[in-house]
């Protein structure tokens, strides 16, 4: 797989000025990057959203034990900050809600307190002005990996992505330039349930065609993002604990799933 004709042609962007390009937001959402070696075969993006209280760190460490050639790992810190006192250590977490609410049901944090500001920050900062209209790239050249939270902020990102109706892409057909920002090349989500607060409102809308791998979801949140995505993978671990994958077994879904994305063109 090469990088995309118009990177070349268009923009003549070189390696460090995507490196460039990508450090200018570190400002306005801070990020820790991972490249592969050599940096300058990059020809697809991963970006990372860690959990609840976490940071962006550890995820950039993830994607350098993930080791996929070719690509660019973004680990995103959160958008929010989780005060040190209400994590109970000596140093803030963070997290990508637009607000911090409390399941009655249960006493937890809700899974879904609202994306928006996260959502924002993402598709119209690092994905639209950076990576397209910037580098050149296109929605088909980035992947996801999310956990807990994060995950859920994959999902709803990659449901939000086209929401054409039906009748509508009849109608008016497919450009295919177009086509390649209608798309991701792959996600998954490790115990993220999709948020409802970013799923479309139009009626008779297609289902999204990102291919999405979900672990460690229960039944309801498993049907949930069937409603909303054609190509669902669906992985149990043997242990019901939700944390990074601890072995080989765990780990080699997630894998194979990231190989299958990075083999296929499309």
């Amino acid at each position: 797989m090469t990088a995309p004709s118009n990177v070349s042609e268009q923009l003549h962007v070189t390696f460090p000025q995507i490196k460039r390009r990508l450090l200018s937001l570190k400002s306005t959402l801070p990020h820790t990057l991972h490249f592969p070696d050599p940096p300058e075969s990059t020809t697809t993006f991963l970006i990372l959203f860690h959990g609840l209280g976490d940071h962006d760190v550890p995820y950039a460490g993830f994607a350098k034990n993930l080791n996929l050639p070719g690509v660019l790992g973004i680990s995103v810190r959160g958008t929010s900050v989780l005060p040190a006192a209400l994590m109970g250590t000596d140093v803030p977490g963070y997290h990508f809600g637009d607000d911090l609410t409390v399941d009655p049901n249960t006493g937890d944090i809700a899974d879904d307190s609202g994306f928006e500001k996260a959502r924002k920050l993402v598709m119209e900062k690092l994905i639209t002005e950076v990576l397209i209209e910037k580098c050149g790239w296109e929605m088909r050249d980035i992947m996801f990996f999310g956990f807990g939270q994060g995950g859920s902020l994959a999902l709803g990102l990659a449901a939000a992505l086209d929401t054409t109706s039906r009748v509508t892409d009849v109608t008016e057909g497919e450009n295919t330039t177009a086509a390649g920002n209608k798309t991701f090349k792959g996600l998954i989500s490790l115990g993220g349930p999709l948020p409802q607060s970013m799923v479309s409102t139009v009626t008779n809308r297609r289902k999204s065609r990102t291919s999405v791998l979900v672990c460690q979801l229960d039944e309801d949140a498993v049907d949930a993002v069937k409603q909303e995505f054609d190509d669902v993978k669906v992985v149990q671990w043997k242990r019901r604990q939700l944390s990074m994958p601890i072995d080989r077994d765990e780990v080699l879904p997630l894998m194979q799933f990231f190989a299958d994305k990075l083999r296929n063109e499309f």
